[in-house]
């Protein structure tokens, strides 16, 4: 089953940038994620206003996969400069349906 990581990021630094985004892309992949967006471009349409300068969509193969990417030996110091150096809120979603009939 499809999931997707859908993550809204603001840098409270740019210290970590430089050095997160080349072992971020390995590592997605390296779990079979693919990113569908990255971007600062986004507009909120809907709700109670919640500002983010990116927002960021990976989908992965399985819940595992995403999983296992987060928790990487490779991955977890770069996860603790983003989460230091950043706003950030992660949602790992099921790709279906549940309100289909």
């Amino acid at each position: 089953m499809t999931y997707y990581s859908v993550l809204a990021v603001t840098p409270t630094t740019d210290e970590w940038i430089p050095g997160y985004i080349e072992p971020a892309n390995k590592l997605v992949a390296k779990y079979g994620g693919k990113y569908l967006a990255r971007t600062s471009t986004h507009e909120q349409i809907e709700g109670a206003k919640s500002e983010a300068a990116l927002r960021i969509v990976i989908e992965w193969p399985s819940a595992d996969a995403a999983k296992s990417f987060m928790s990487d030996p490779e991955y977890v110091p770069h996860l603790k400069e983003r989460t230091a150096g950043s706003n950030s809120v992660h949602f790992l979603i099921e790709g279906k349906d549940d309100l289909a009939s």
